[in-house]
């Protein structure tokens, strides 16, 4: 079997289709990149990509997308309710088929170093591709969001990037690593008190004390207060799980949820997770749903 990986890279612009539409051209033009899922936000003003492939051109189309992304946006002028760091603002490889999360770091590297050194952009690298402890959680290095981290960098001593200059321009830094797959899930609320939504965030986060594997803020979107999340292991808190957890803290205050939100893809193990919950059927399996049998049957 082929190594695949995946690439799920946010960009800080989800508002100018023509800048959008490069990027998505950037990542079709490499051969062999599967282009699965666009998922663009006004309010956040950010666009999430997800492709997947061979690691060679992933790694190509990932590095042809922040090219665009590093001469399109420029953060000078940025609003938006997401906090970021740079134009091509995080930028995972995360192991799907017959590949390793070290071979995933190590392209990590490989792709950062291009960067640096053609586009002359700073590089941090997190994750499971992180180089020193206070860089491997991404919510670190986007402390204080694109001027916390150039009045870090600028200190004594200074808060260094693993490749590239000691310096922001434009388009800012880029975040590179190697992570397990996450899934980016959000919960709008009736109200538009968005210290309802940081409240519960605060609650529900693992570093708060909350369930474990997961990431919260609050924000106000589209007029509406956002539980907005990452859910870096959905083996160990799944999206049904959360969605309990914030429904019953928004009773607790008087706020109904309205309705949640999936940013780029879920895997087929979450929503049978849920399913299985919902519907009272532990043994629902995949061999159980209809497309799944029905391509089982045309694959043999």
């Amino acid at each position: 079997m082929p190594q695949i990986i995946e690439c799920v890279p946010n960009f800080s612009e989800g508002r100018d289709r023509a800048v959008i539409e490069k990027l998505v051209a950037a990542v079709k033009s490499v051969p062999d990149v599967r282009f699965l899922h666009q998922t663009s936000d006004e309010d956040h003003n950010r666009t999430v990509l997800t492709f997947a492939g061979e690691p060679s051109p992933v790694v190509e189309a990932a590095f042809r997308a922040i090219k665009v992304a590093s001469e399109r946006i420029d953060l000078s002028r940025h609003e938006g309710q997401h906090p970021f760091v740079g134009a091509a603002d995080v930028v995972p490889l995360v192991p799907i088929q017959n590949v390793t999360m070290q071979a995933c770091a190590e392209y990590a590297h490989v792709l950062g170093r291009r960067v640096a050194s053609d586009l002359n952009l700073p590089v941090f690298l997190y994750e499971e591709a992180f180089t020193r402890a206070d860089c491997r959680n991404l919510a670190d290095i986007r402390k204080g969001g694109y001027e916390g981290l150039n009045q870090r960098m600028q200190a004594d001593p200074p808060f260094t990037p693993d490749y590239g200059p000691n310096q922001l321009g434009p388009a800012g830094a880029v975040v590179i690593g190697a992570r397990d797959f996450l899934i980016a899930f959000n919960i709008f609320l009736q109200t538009d008190d968005v210290t309802i939504a940081k409240a519960i965030a605060s609650r529900i986060r693992e570093r708060d004390g909350g369930l474990p594997k997961v990431k919260a803020l609050g924000l106000l979107v589209d007029g509406r207060a956002q539980v907005s999340m990452n859910l870096t292991d959905y083996r160990v808190t799944p999206p049904h799980v959360v969605v309990d957890a914030v429904t019953r803290l928004a009773h607790e205050i008087g706020v109904e949820v309205a309705e949640s939100e999936l940013i780029g893809l879920m895997p087929e193990a979450a929503i049978l997770a849920a399913a299985q919950q919902a519907l009272g059927l532990p043994q629902l399996l995949p061999d159980r749903i209809l497309e799944n049998a029905l391509r089982s049957d045309t694959d043999s």
